[in-house]
């Protein structure tokens, strides 16, 4: 059974910055492709970025330039650098490892206040 555990949220001003933290547990981290998403209010869940087992990354261009993802593979941890947050971005990011099923975290919340 796997768990994902997101923390690093937070309130912060425009222009600031915050690490998101995604901690797995289980043994097919190394293999699995793990995601970011986020949830605005009355808003449907959109991907914000996804790291391959390879260490490939993708990101959506709302946030490509200002958001990094990555990955420790020996502590199980998938992070989110998000720089020069925007307004925009305040949302609930939740930790995704793809898989059948895919496993989802509980959500952490970001607030980016104007």
């Amino acid at each position: 059974q796997v768990q994902l555990a997101e923390s690093g949220g937070g309130l912060v001003q425009t222009g600031g910055s915050l690490r998101l933290a995604c901690a797995a547990s289980g043994s097919i981290f190394s293999i699995s492709t793990m995601a970011w998403y986020r949830q605005a209010p009355a808003k449907q869940r959109e991907l914000v970025a996804t790291i391959y087992s390879g260490g490939a990354t993708a990101y959506a261009i709302s946030v490509k330039g200002r958001f990094a993802i990555s990955r420790d593979d020996a502590k199980k941890t998938v992070y989110l650098q998000m720089n020069s947050l925007k307004p925009e971005d305040t949302a609930i990011y939740y930790c995704q490892m793809r898989g059948v099923p895919d496993y989802w975290g509980q959500g952490t919340q970001v607030t980016v206040s104007s």
